[in-house]
């Protein structure tokens, strides 16, 4: 779902979208070792009531290699549990709590919506690996690679086009084996599990520079794709994410005060004014858009740049995703 543009805010330039990201934490396995002494032990972050009166608690659970998952469970027989977040090692501690905070600022019918935790949440990190061979596959033997969080490879492979020559396009083959098979999906959707356009805009280039005299196969549906994520006003919102909750932690600033200083702000029955915390963690991928249940992974440009000169005062170049 593509977020309301304020009228106020001015355009971010373009990034180019097919170079790598170095946006990798040194000193992250320190960081690790530390949470992962400070998760065990703890009680429950916060607890609320549902819309039916039952008592609920959000609680953090170690995830694989120091990752951490913030949970929604029922506080009396500890089951029905809703996955909040999913915190990579590097991230600072404190994130449980914030990721906690701004949960239950949410409307209660928010609140329960986020996908139910499964077991494989305990044993992946939340961002993707990836694997690059030096040709497309056929349909049946793996071609240039690249695996999500959730174990999912996507590669590209020659499928029958509707003229004579194949046609060379992106599928998702499921980590855990199940669905119908591999699926067509767009280098968006690859980009959009990857939260990161380097992986795939690289290996689609390569593929497209390697077969453009090939007039056996057609790579024009995957060109124009590629050409729509260059030029697309949405953009990845993952370190505009980090950013926000880095201000959040380490510089002392709350999410409503950032929000304020976007504009968004609402008032309580006593007049009291605060900033519309909810837009704000929308925006950055925290809580989910209404009618989701998993948070969206992309924000238009507009509101990067609003985010980040007014809201961190820092260039809107520092969070884009190249």
């Amino acid at each position: 779902m593509t977020p309301a543009i304020p009228s106020s805010s001015t355009p971010t330039s373009r990034p180019a979208r097919c170079q790598a990201d170095s946006s990798s934490s040194p000193g992250g396995r320190t960081r690790s070792r530390r949470r992962r002494t400070a998760v065990g032990g703890r009680g429950p972050l916060g607890r609320y009531e549902d819309r039916h009166g039952r008592p609920r608690e959000i609680v953090q659970r170690h995830g694989a290699f120091g990752a951490v998952l913030v949970i929604d469970r029922d506080a009396a027989t500890l089951g029905d549990r809703r996955l909040v977040a999913h915190l990579a090692p590097e991230e600072p501690s404190g994130n449980a709590a914030l990721m906690c905070r701004d949960y239950l600022r949410a409307p209660l019918e928010v609140r329960g919506s986020c996908r139910k935790v499964m077991a494989r949440d305990f044993t992946e990190l939340p961002y993707v690996a990836i694997e690059a061979r030096d040709e497309p596959g056929d349909g049946s033997r793996g071609g240039d690679a690249a695996i999500d969080r959730h174990g999912n490879s996507y590669r590209l492979e020659f499928l029958e086009g509707e003229m004579s020559i194949p046609v060379l396009r992106w599928r998702r083959h499921e980590g855990d084996g199940s669905g119908d098979g591999p699926a067509v999906v767009s280098l968006r959707e690859v980009a959009a599990a990857l939260e990161d356009y380097s992986p795939v805009c690289e290996i689609t280039e390569r593929a497209i520079a390697r077969h453009r005299a090939d007039e056996s196969v057609s790579t024009v549906k995957l060109g124009a794709e590629i050409e729509r994520v260059r030029l697309s006003p949405i953009v990845l919102n993952r370190l505009l994410r980090a950013a926000v909750l880095a201000a959040v932690e380490q510089q002392g600033l709350s999410m409503s005060a950032i929000a304020m200083r976007c504009g968004r702000t609402k008032r309580d029955r006593a007049g009291t004014e605060s900033g519309e915390t909810s837009w704000l963690a929308r925006r950055i991928g925290v809580l989910p858009e209404g009618g989701h249940s998993a948070p969206t992974p992309w924000v238009h440009s507009d509101v990067l740049a609003l985010i980040a000169r007014r809201g961190l005062g820092i260039s809107p170049r520092e969070v884009e995703i190249q």
